[in-house]
């Protein structure tokens, strides 16, 4: 039997892929974390599914139970909170699945930065303003960062920052990117996305670290950075640029001049 690992999205259960729908029902076994897991999305799971917190468990009880399951028989649905491409540890559990035989898939999921981005109505990559989303995290007592991969070096570029596990370091990475960005750059921190305890804050470098502090705000959230989260004045696409379109056009305003307006 087959162990799916299954993107739960940001938290609301109508924001899952019906493919992923699907395996929860077929699947008699459903392991989640509760900490970002909630009832709703676990209702779609069968009336006789055997579901299991994986809170207190650590990997290798994981994989026991995993095991376990396809030795009865049974599938297993293991839900990964957003989507299972991006700090989910499915490569560590694939790994010890493959040494024991058990065959897994994945089944995608709505990722928290897409989710936020939504709640938010921005486009991350806005025409000459930024082009590229990197997604990353903090590090401070967790596996370390590649040295390639200073949260400096993503910042010179200027793209749309996507930063995961790291609202509990909020104001240290503000003042670490102010110094590329600007104290002024915005910035917007959602937290629960998609859940009834959901938290939108907006700001800018110098200010978004008082707002996260205030609200407590400790885990299950994300932090937005970038100036294509108020872009004003942009150009338009080249797909969808009008071919007559005058040089003199606002459309074909400098860039230099957007990133601050």
């Amino acid at each position: 039997m087959t162990v799916h690992f299954i993107g739960a999205g940001p938290g609301a259960a109508d924001l899952l892929t019906l493919r992923a729908v699907r395996l929860l029902q077929d699947s008699p076994v459903c392991l989640y974390a509760g900490t970002y897991i909630g009832d709703d999305v676990l209702a779609h799971c069968g009336p006789g599914t055997e579901l299991i917190d994986t809170a207190h468990l650590n990997l290798d009880e994981i994989i026991d139970v995993a095991v376990r399951a396809h030795e009865a028989g049974h599938d297993v649905a293991r839900l990964c909170s957003g989507d299972p491409s991006v700090y989910s540890a499915i490569a560590e559990q694939a790994r010890r699945l493959d040494r024991a035989g058990v065959p897994w898939d994945v089944t995608p999921g709505v990722p928290a930065y897409a989710a936020a981005a939504a709640l938010i109505g921005k486009e991350l990559t806005v025409p000459e303003v930024a082009q590229s989303v990197v997604l990353t995290r903090a590090q401070r007592d967790s596996t370390k960062m590649p040295q390639t991969e200073a949260l400096a070096n993503f910042a010179r570029t200027g793209a749309t920052l996507a930063l995961h596990l790291a609202i509990r370091h909020t104001r240290r990475i503000a003042g670490e990117l102010a110094e590329e960005y600007g104290a002024d750059c915005p910035v917007v921190v959602v937290a629960n996305a998609e859940q009834p305890e959901q938290l939108i804050l907006r700001g800018k470098l110098a200010d978004i670290a008082d707002q996260v502090e205030s609200a407590g705000l400790r885990q299950a959230a994300i932090i937005l950075v970038g100036w294509a989260l108020n872009a004003e004045g942009f150009v338009d696409s080249h797909l969808y640029r009008s071919r007559h379109q005058s040089p003199e056009s606002p459309s074909a305003v400098e860039p230099d001049t957007l990133r601050r307006s």
